[in-house]
């Protein structure tokens, strides 16, 4: 059956961590603004503040919630992690509050499935904990997030791989303790089966970062820069470095993503109820020829527009996380694709609307609009860009359909008129 209520003692929860991110879990993104700092695990004044914020949330028992009891989490299922996400997105430092944060959720879950008991005690229980952040290095310079055109190289050399190549936009990867590498072991082998996953720990001879790169919204000049341009230079890592086995690369980091894409769509709704708000209190707020905004047709436009667009999208999150809980594994494939591709509208026209009704203040950092519009590009980049997956859900529709038989379409009106005179002729004559 159909059910759009959440049970009395979830909501609860919901409505605790509402509060705590609003009042407790906001300040810290005033007073630790950059990109990098939630990662930045040697800030100790952040980490003060941090860590007793995190005991508060597992005391609630809502920290690590996409995690499974085995592995210290309540087990929640996508529907539950997306109510959570939804509030989560209000806040830059949140996830790392509750846990959540990534690429750290996807690679807990690598490592849970793929690693050696040595590396789950070295690096899983660490990350699970808080107490150390990763990075996943798998695009590259001249490929991007295409997997068919990466160079980066890994062979087998003795009792040890050796990786070569170049890897671009490794978030976090100045504070990883760890970074889980994609490269390609077979260049002959089909395209899903030549690449492979490894772990390579932070200190280990032959990473170099060129650079970190500062996207539009963080300072070169200031280092704030937090996505890695990496070389790696023959570095060397043991046999049992390898996730999953040589040629199942593709396997495991598929294996991270979808939840992943979900909580990321969840948290931008976050994002954009935030927005949202902002901009129905501007319009109550602003007056201008004698009569509030909100007086105003067409800010009373931008204010609808936004509500249905944002409940519009929502539904399709919601729903794309059940499909997930519910459906066998791979079904929501086309659900997730176009949380992704809607994501990035969504948010620009929100933003932007909450942008123009406060005028100049709305360009300044004095609100986080500026801060939004400017996540904006990002936003349509991540977890690949935004036409690969409409081809994804454009390739699966069209599975479900098939070409007409004749030289008209199946909905050619007058051979249906035809058969619809023939099938009810008799009554058609009686009451001629």
């Amino acid at each position: 059956m159909w059910e759009f209520s959440t049970e009395p003692e979830f909501q609860a929860k919901l409505d605790w961590m509402e509060k705590f991110v609003r009042e407790e879990v906001e300040p810290l993104d005033l007073l630790f603004p950059a990109g990098g700092d939630p990662y930045d695990t040697r800030n100790a004044a952040a980490r003060a503040i941090l860590k007793p914020l995190q005991e508060q949330v597992k005391t609630q028992g809502l920290w690590a919630c996409h995690l499974g009891p085995e592995l210290g989490g309540p087990g929640y299922g996508q529907l539950k992690l997306a109510l959570m996400n939804e509030i989560l997105g209000r806040s830059y430092w949140a996830p790392t509050v509750f846990g959540t944060a990534a690429p750290d959720t996807g690679n807990a879950e690598i490592l849970a499935m793929f690693g050696t008991e040595e590396q789950k005690a070295r690096y899983l229980k660490p990350l699970l904990d808080g107490e150390i952040v990763s990075a996943f290095s798998m695009t590259e310079p001249q490929a991007g997030a295409d997997p068919k055109e990466f160079v980066c190289r890994a062979w087998r050399d003795g009792d040890q791989w050796v990786i070569d190549g170049e890897k671009w936009f490794t978030s976090n990867a100045r504070y990883a303790e760890f970074l889980i590498v994609m490269a390609v072991t077979d260049p002959d082998a089909a395209p899903h089966q030549r690449m492979s996953m490894f772990v390579v720990p932070a200190g280990t001879p032959g990473i170099e970062i060129q650079r970190n790169v500062a996207t539009m919204a963080e300072r070169d000049e200031l280092d704030e820069g937090i996505h890695g341009y990496i070389r790696y230079r023959e570095v060397r890592v043991p046999a049992d470095a390898i996730l999953g086995g040589p040629g199942q690369g593709f396997a495991v980091a598929q294996a991270r993503l979808g939840g992943g894409r979900v909580h990321h769509a969840m948290r931008t709704v976050g994002k954009c109820r935030r927005a949202f708000d902002m901009m129905c209190e501007r319009a109550l707020s602003r007056r201008t020829q004698r009569e509030r905004l909100a007086d105003k047709q067409a800010v009373q436009a931008f204010i609808a527009d936004s509500w249905i667009e944002l409940q519009q999208y929502r539904l399709m999150v919601l729903h794309t996380a059940w499909v997930i809980d519910t459906q066998p594994h791979g079904a929501a494939r086309t659900q997730i694709a176009m949380c992704k591709v809607a994501m990035a509208k969504v948010y620009h026209d929100i933003v932007q609307r909450a942008l123009h009704l406060h005028g100049s203040l709305g360009t300044t950092h004095e609100t986080p609009l500026a801060e939004m519009w400017m996540s904006v590009p990002s936003l349509a980049l991540a977890d690949g860009p935004t036409e690969v997956h409409r081809t994804t859900i454009a390739k699966q529709l069209l599975k479900q359909y098939q070409p007409a038989e004749g030289l008209f379409p199946s909905e050619h009106v007058p051979p249906k008129l035809a058969a619809a005179k023939e099938r009810y002729a008799a009554i058609l004559k009686e009451f001629a």
